[in-house]
């Protein structure tokens, strides 16, 4: 099944569970903020102790890694609060220790956490999406307009990731204190957050403080908004980002995922049409493999 929704949750008050998968090692500690119990795919809170170490290695799912607080070296460099890493499957990481204790938030795309001792890169790896970015000191702040529609001034974001071929992107957001929305949206995609630091407020449910996070499936209502003081935060989505903005509160999934189809029909009918088919749709053949999708190919 997918990930649940899960907003308001405070992960403060819970306590830390030791890591006990092959491979991490002792002084490895996690919270789980969401979690897809199909495939494994994870996000999670996770404390290193003083003197963890972890040799040279690779996972086998997709790993994004933002640094809380503390740091952690990577093979010789020294990555400290605000560092973010995009470490595609496969892809060897050097050893990483890590000297006085970290907080780092992981998220583990389309499988479980794994780690397999390597010294060298899977045949399969892109390494050329390797990544690793000072959130804090190499993006300026973009205006929150980039997403149309556009959010209301005064929240802007910084863009970590962005995959081509889904849309999906990884950010970190912020808004300035004062902040105000007071219109009611809702988006194609799924989404999750986790307030790095400051406190905003949703008509839903009230305050999200530091350390609160949310996982919202596609279609379901949020806001109006406010923060007092201002916020920061790393966010992501699984698709592209359409704010659908409307002001009745008392909409269901189903209603705002019909007034989104109805969008559809209206800007790309035959893409409506196609979408609605009710006898299957006739895929494209592959020159190379011309039977590839009859119902009788043999996949083994």
């Amino acid at each position: 099944m997918p990930r649940p929704h899960i907003e308001p949750y405070d992960e403060r008050p819970d306590p830390f569970k030791r890591m006990t998968l092959p491979g991490f090692g002792k002084g490895m500690h996690y919270k789980v903020l969401s979690m897809d119990t199909d495939t494994g795919a994870c996000s999670l809170l996770v404390k290193f102790e003083s003197g963890y170490k972890l040799p040279p290695g690779m996972s086998y799912s997709e790993l994004e890694m933002f640094v809380v607080s503390g740091s952690v070296t990577y093979g010789d460099t020294t990555y400290g609060e605000g560092y973010y890493f995009l470490i595609p499957p496969g892809v060897t990481m050097p050893e990483m220790t890590v000297k006085r204790g970290a907080k780092v938030i992981m998220f583990y795309n389309y499988g479980e956490p794994s780690f397999i001792s390597s010294d060298e890169d899977h045949p399969l790896a892109e390494r050329e999406r390797l990544s690793i970015i000072n959130s804090m000191e190499d993006i300026a702040w973009m205006p929150g307009n980039r997403i149309v529609p556009s959010v209301a001034s005064g929240c802007m974001l910084k863009l970590l990731k962005y995959d081509i071929h889904t849309e999906a992107h990884t950010f970190l957001y912020c808004m300035t204190p004062g902040f105000s929305q007071d219109n009611i949206s809702y988006h194609d995609c799924c989404e999750e957050s986790y307030h790095i630091w400051g406190t905003s407020w949703m008509m839903q449910f009230g305050d999200l403080p530091t350390g609160g996070y949310f996982w919202r499936p596609p279609y379901i209502n949020h806001g109006a908004f406010a923060s007092k003081n201002g916020i920061i935060a790393i966010g992501r989505t699984d698709a592209h980002l359409h704010n659908y903005f409307h002001h009745n509160p008392w909409t269901n999934p189903k209603e705002n995922a019909d007034r989104a189809a109805a969008r559809l029909r209206r800007l790309r009918p035959s893409l409506y049409k196609w979408v609605q088919s009710p006898d299957g749709h006739n895929h494209f053949t592959d020159f190379e493999y011309p039977h590839y999708h009859d119902h009788d190919h043999d996949h083994g």
